[in-house]
């Protein structure tokens, strides 16, 4: 097969190409639809390294002949070009609420079959209100939360602190940064405004949920999707007196391959019922947002010990060393799969669908 991975690369933070736009000042009323890219530090976490890329490359490489096409402004056109049999998407995009469903958005335009969900499933998890929303309809447990685009709509919010602050448009852990967890109505009033007026988008505020945290890979489609075994993230091994969230800090700060957190634990242990709830809960959030090929969904316990849905990942993290502490990878590895496996499988899912 003639495969086209399409990615996007993150830029170092020297190059002149990683020049981003500077928010206004005048965001108070910051509409769903007005979304800014910032100079913050964490603007291209979404993005993969050079590393990752190859690697992906290399994976498919063994059993196809692999092309890459950067996800760009050239990209319609390299696509439209080299007419490849499937796409490997893992392109994020930069620009806009609904970017990581650009690429898809192309594919089915130039009708080329492509790995992964479709650009509405894109489109709806980044925006993380739509994709609670749907949550609720089908009655999958997810915290309360309240989506506030200026600051006097804080007064309309009917549940109390602790709660979680987080951009409305952002993927992994962009603007959610240890004082993300708030405590009281002047550090809510202070996160609200940071994330309103750095990212140019509204904010999501969320119940905060004590219980532990899991993440759990899904890989596959119908009958065939796989539950990967659960990742718990373990905050007892994070900096003392920081709050217990996987933040920016945690992700990208704290944790480094040179010297990784034990952060990780995989197989989670937990007893039967409760790994047999995460696991369906997860199952019925991939089904009920009609995700494909691949995923990883984020779970936290509530009060009650009860599992809630507080991420949906259709463009998961895929960092190749061990010591990257990358979850879909750990999980993958813990099923028997190790790297290079775990990639074919993706592409076998997407092609089986697409009856290749």
């Amino acid at each position: 097969m003639d495969v086209a991975l399409v990615y996007n690369v993150k830029k170092e933070e020297n190059d002149s190409t990683a020049s981003v736009l500077q928010p206004s000042s005048q965001t108070q009323q910051t509409t769903h639809t007005q979304i800014q890219v910032t100079s913050s530090a964490d603007a291209f976490a979404e993005w993969d390294t050079i590393e990752t890329i190859h690697a992906v490359r290399d994976a498919l490489s063994l059993r196809h002949s692999v092309t890459l096409i950067e996800a760009d402004e050239n990209a319609f056109a390299s696509l439209k070009s080299s007419k490849p049999d499937i796409v490997f998407n893992i392109a994020e995009g930069r620009f806009g609420a609904s970017r990581e469903a650009q690429i898809p958005a192309m594919l089915e335009m130039l009708n080329i079959p492509y790995t992964g969900s479709d650009p509405l499933t894109l489109g709806i998890c980044l925006d993380k209100s739509r994709a609670k929303e749907i949550l609720s309809y089908y009655n999958i447990a997810n915290p309360k939360f309240a989506v506030i685009s200026s600051l006097s709509e804080l007064r309309l919010l009917d549940f109390p602190v602790p709660a979680m602050v987080k951009p409305l448009f952002e993927g992994s852990s962009k603007g959610i940064f240890d004082k993300s967890l708030v405590h009281s109505v002047k550090e809510l009033t202070e996160q609200v405004t940071k994330v309103i007026e750095e990212y140019g988008q509204p904010a999501l505020v969320e119940e905060f949920l004590p219980g532990r945290e899991f993440t759990v890979a899904m890989l596959g489609n119908g009958n065939d999707l796989k539950v990967l075994p659960i990742v718990e993230i373990k905050f007892d091994s994070l900096p003392s007196g920081v709050n217990p969230i996987y933040s920016y800090e945690a992700k990208w700060i704290w944790d480094q391959s040179s010297n990784p957190l034990e952060i990780f634990e995989c197989p989670a242990q937990v007893d039967h019922n409760l790994k047999t709830a995460i696991e369906d809960l997860c199952r019925n959030t991939y089904n009920a947002l009609r995700c494909r090929d691949w995923s990883r969904i984020d779970v936290r316990l509530d009060k009650n010990g009860r599992p809630n849905i507080i991420e949906i990942n259709p463009l998961p993290g895929i960092l190749p060393k061990i010591e990257d502490n990358s979850c879909f990878p750990k999980a993958a590895r813990m099923a028997g799969m190790n790297y290079n496996e775990m990639l074919n499988a993706v592409l076998d899912a997407g092609m089986k669908r697409h009856n290749l």
